[in-house]
């Protein structure tokens, strides 16, 4: 059975720092395709983050030089860390996964086959 299990959402305030870990299992993780997206309220699920299976990364512009994705193969858990947090950060992420190794980047929901139930954060300006 597969499982991605997201933590360390939360409520901060605005310019604080978060890392959010998202655990998987029921995979070999080591040839998998790791992004993060969020939904705000009333907004579509958006991509912000993803760490191919080759280590390559990459990022939405908003969130670049603030967020940094990284994995860590041994525990099968990849981790955002979020700095210099704003308002508009908020939302609740999700953390995702992909088999494909497709050759197009993974930065569409469609390009996942799989979802975590997702850990809301909150920033207070």
């Amino acid at each position: 059975q597969v499982q991605l299990v997201e933590s360390g959402g939360g409520l901060v305030q605005a310019g604080a720092s978060l890392r959010l870990s998202c655990a998987a299992s029921g995979l070999t993780f080591s040839n998998l395709d790791m992004g993060w997206f969020r939904q705000a309220s009333g907004k579509e699920r958006e991509f912000v983050a993803a760490v191919r299976w080759n280590l390559y990364t990459y990022y939405v512009d908003s969130v670049k030089g603030r967020f940094t994705i990284d994995r860590d193969n041994a525990k099968n858990t990849v981790y955002l860390t979020m700095n210099s947090l704003k308002a508009e950060d908020t939302a609740v992420y999700y953390c995702a996964a992909d088999r494909s190794r497709a050759p197009e980047f993974p930065a569409t929901p469609r390009a996942y086959e799989y979802w975590g139930q997702g850990t809301q954060v909150t920033v207070s300006s």
